[in-house]
């Protein structure tokens, strides 16, 4: 999996959340953490020097690992700790402009079975005692 800059990480991205348009099911997994290199060497930390902040690593990948992998669509990128405001902000628009083609959630069994169970354990019958 090859780092993207970030314009390209953009664009995929966009088209990852335009591939799942219209489509009853879909998934977009987007993960980030700290990008370490394999910097295994401790150097002694000066105190009055503070650590540099590490690059971020940002993911996404669509949900087609389990049965095909061939077709799982993988790409990331790398974020330095000065670009972090300006990423954020761009990524926050791409990723709303993803959310808003969703497809909202059929709840209507769900409350359809709530008022049952609420109407039925609601209700008390009153017996005459003789």
């Amino acid at each position: 999996m090859a780092v993207l800059s970030q314009d390209e990480f953009f664009v995929k991205l966009t088209e990852l959340f335009r591939s799942h348009d219209g489509k009853d099911h879909g998934e977009v997994f987007l993960t980030q953490k700290r990008f370490t290199a394999g910097d295994t060497t401790t150097s002694p930390c000066d105190p009055a020097e503070p650590p540099k902040p590490a690059p971020i690593l940002i993911r996404a990948t669509d949900g087609q690992s389990k049965d095909d992998r061939a077709s799982k669509i993988k790409f990331s990128t790398l974020v330095q700790p000065d670009d972090l405001d300006s990423f954020y902000a761009r990524y926050a628009e791409v990723c709303r402009a993803g959310m808003a083609t969703l497809k909202p959630r059929d709840r209507t069994k769900r409350r359809k079975n709530k008022k049952k169970k609420v109407g039925g354990a609601g209700q008390t019958s009153m017996r005459a005692v003789e």
